[in-house]
């Protein structure tokens, strides 16, 4: 059974959180181990280990400060927690001050606690380090973030799913996919290039499109497992370059609902979202006959396929 909601501790712009249910209909039935590197808020495998859809679960981001916080989550939740909430708690009285001086704190001490305060409270929840790698988003002057007492409520949920089979490590990419096994799968989700070579490259580490492209291939060479968010569009706008057909994935276009931001400009754009399947995965999914996964794969011809999500 797959459920449609499940507690998220860690409140993350760009989180596949909505997306979920149809992520999961690509995981084989035999998954023994779900990597998600470029981990984030870890929402696929929170609703992996929900929906009992793999065995293990492995989360891991290049930002260490954030596996820390998963780290913690996985470990410790209750002493995470009461950090966050001292911290959540002393900007009551000049909480613009007083989020100037966590960041400052943050890029020389680079805490789990503080990482967690500046997400929760910054603009759209949205992670953004300069040239120098230093933390430089704003507050949201309209809230105050997440509340100590429902972070502490997520975070002790997320524990007692995850703990004793999942783990969090501060590593890159490409070791997910060298450690995926035949029965493995690896749900990628990395940033959009749109996004990651401008002068304010925005995330704390850019993608090499050049070298993902290479991991992909080698890593189908190796027959591993794997899905990808990768591109996508609204409206005539697009969000980076597609994956290349060289690489012969399957390409499905998530239909993610209608733009806020294109809503309040008084435009119907959609939003479209690009997911990726590796030929190894397709084969799989093909060979085990599974009921909704046989019938909506798509064969390597023709490359591309279409699905309409309704989340009501």
């Amino acid at each position: 059974m797959i459920l449609k909601s499940h507690p998220q501790p860690i409140p993350y712009q760009g989180s596949k959180r909505t997306q979920v249910p149809i992520i999961l209909r690509y995981l084989p039935a035999d998954t023994a181990i779900l990597f998600e590197p470029f981990a984030g808020s870890g929402a696929v495998t929170i609703g992996a280990a929900r929906s009992k859809a793999a065995q293990r679960f492995h989360l891991s981001d290049s930002l260490r400060p954030l596996m820390d916080v998963w780290s913690g989550i996985l470990s410790a939740p209750a002493e995470l927690a009461d950090r966050y909430e001292e911290i959540w708690t002393a900007q009551l009285n000049d909480s613009r001050a007083h989020f100037d001086s966590v960041r400052d704190s943050f890029n020389h001490e680079h805490k789990p606690e503080q990482l967690l305060y500046l997400i929760a409270r910054c603009v759209k929840n949205s992670v953004r380090f300069n040239a120098a790698g230093q933390f430089n988003q704003s507050p949201d002057k309209r809230r105050l973030g997440m509340r100590p007492s429902l972070f502490r409520e997520r975070a002790l949920a997320v524990h007692d799913l995850l703990a004793g089979n999942a783990e969090a490590t501060c590593s890159d990419y490409s070791e997910s996919l060298c450690a995926a096994g035949r029965t493995d799968v690896v749900y990628m989700d990395p940033p959009y290039m749109g996004v990651t070579k401008t002068r304010d490259s925005r995330y704390h580490q850019g993608l090499d499109y050049e070298r993902f492209v290479r991991e992909l291939g080698e890593a189908n060479l190796r027959n591993v497992s794997y899905l990808v968010s990768f591109d996508g569009s609204c409206g005539e706008r697009t969000y980076g370059p597609g994956l290349p057909d060289c690489l012969g994935l399957i390409k499905i276009d998530v239909h993610v609902g209608r733009s806020t931001q294109s809503t309040l400009n008084g435009l119907a754009e959609e939003t479209v979202e690009s997911l990726y399947v590796s030929p190894a995965l397709n084969t799989r999914l093909l060979e085990q006959e599974v009921g909704v996964r046989q019938t909506e794969m798509v064969r390597p011809k023709p490359l591309a396929t279409q699905l309409d999500l309704d989340f009501s």
